[in-house]
């Protein structure tokens, strides 16, 4: 499947800044076997005076921007070509989960992608007593690691609601799961810290997730929006897998990965700091286009 992405994040300041420095992590990557970027590209307005792309340890891109004149407002642009070509789910050849951890200390190695990087506490998502016991509820002695995960991920689904008012970007996985509801990002937290009590080294994806307008009604324009969903490893054989507990279902065709890491403090679309008086506003239009749908 080819997409066309558009991202458009505006931001205006009370007064104007200075010295505004941000790490921005928006440019889709490769994935081999999984995604292809055919182009991309990040325009910033004002340019800034200071930039440098480069990749951080789990291989996302990065881009360092920086300002050193006042501005009172800043502009990204994102746009994407980006082929997905996601495997149909075949047999299922996870450990029983009693013998994951086993397999995790076979694992001798701390690249990137390795499970141990992914089980302990991160800066976002610590040890919790009540989501381990949710996690244990929903399992069986005789479960697989797949099954495990997405027995995990669809009673988190089933006892969530989703509710943009209740929760901040700031609002820990705690927080969230004692009200009972969040947005996307509360959901995999949770699921991240439900996972890895019971053993599964479970980690964080952003990306952009396709969204189908209601029958007989056009798509419109800038609705669609950022995503984040759980990627999982299910042993030495399948590997990791990625479930999004928000939608109750395995990440497939219409998600396009952006970057993933232990949870959102390493993937955060934008984040930096500046010097201002003030509050600011910030407005989001995101459009993710099946090649298609394109005009002619």
């Amino acid at each position: 499947m080819l997409y066309d992405i558009r991202l458009v994040i505006d931001y205006s300041y009370g007064a104007p800044s200075d010295h505004t420095r941000n790490l921005i992590r928006l440019l889709p990557s490769d994935i081999e076997g999984t995604q292809r970027v055919l182009s991309r590209m990040l325009v910033l307005e004002p340019a800034p005076d200071e930039r440098h792309d480069s990749l951080d340890f789990f291989g996302n891109a990065t881009t360092v921007v920086a300002w050193h004149a006042p501005i009172d407002s800043v502009s990204l642009q994102l746009s994407a070509r980006v082929a997905r070509n996601v495997p149909p789910q075949g047999l299922d050849l996870s450990p029983p989960l009693r013998a994951l951890p086993a397999e995790i200390t076979a694992q001798q190695s701390l690249l990137p992608d390795a499970p141990h990087h992914f089980l302990g506490a991160s800066p976002r998502v610590a040890p919790m007593a009540e989501t381990t016991a949710f996690a244990r509820a929903a399992l069986t002695p005789d479960m697989t690691v797949r099954q495990a995960v997405e027995a995990v991920g669809r009673a988190l689904h089933r006892l969530m609601r989703f509710d943009a008012k209740a929760t901040t970007v700031d609002t820990s996985p705690a927080e969230a799961f004692a009200k009972r509801r969040g947005v996307c990002q509360d959901f995999t937290q949770i699921m991240i810290a439900a996972l890895r009590g019971v053993g599964i080294p479970a980690g964080y994806v952003s990306g952009f997730l396709r969204t189908f307008p209601p029958p007989g009604q056009p798509r419109l324009e800038g609705a669609d929006a950022m995503h984040a969903w759980v990627r999982a490893w299910a042993g030495h054989d399948l590997g990791w897998i990625e479930f999004d507990p928000t939608n109750d279902q395995f990440a497939g065709l219409d998600y396009v990965t952006v970057a993933h890491g232990r949870d959102y403090s390493d993937v955060a679309p934008v984040r930096g700091v500046l010097r201002s008086s003030g509050g600011h506003e910030s407005r989001q239009a995101v459009d993710v286009i099946p090649l298609e749908e394109q005009p002619a």
